[in-house]
């Protein structure tokens, strides 16, 4: 009885152990340390914007036109038209991966600095449809 015990509170002690490097990863793992990294570099309204909508707006170094940056690594700038409407979709992304907050980063700073020459490399997509993989586009058979 004795060592069944002493096995019940090893496994409490384990589970314990388990539980605070899950905490200790998911507060300063990499996606944490980005995301704080990106939040230290939006200003208070882009901050505000992504707590509350989960995406922030920039404004384009040449043009001036409006970009939304939504939480993702691709496919997630949207430009937006005069009624902060989404008018065209832009992918692009840096060569390696990197983690969900620093790529958001790298695409704010792109836009923010050196508009020109991320729309030269960006694939554009059309903002209103919704992505259907392509196995699923044919018609059901019946």
């Amino acid at each position: 009885m004795f060592l069944f015990g002493r096995n019940v509170a090893q496994g409490a002690r384990l589970r314990a152990l388990r539980a605070l490097y899950r905490s200790f990863n998911e507060q300063n793992g990499p996606e944490a340390r980005a995301r704080r990294l990106l939040r230290e570099w939006l200003s208070p309204e882009q901050r505000a914007q992504f707590d509350v909508n989960g995406f922030f707006e920039v404004t384009g170094s040449l043009t001036g036109r409006r970009y939304r940056i939504h939480q993702g690594t691709m496919s997630n700038v949207l430009e937006l038209d005069e009624k902060l409407e989404p008018k065209v979709g832009w992918c692009f992304l840096p060569e390696r991966a990197l983690a969900v907050g620093d790529v958001m980063l790298a695409q704010k700073i792109a836009l923010e600095t050196d508009e020109a020459a991320v729309l030269a490399i960006a694939k554009s997509f059309s903002p209103r449809l919704p992505f259907v993989p392509r196995a699923m586009r044919r018609a059901p058979q019946i």
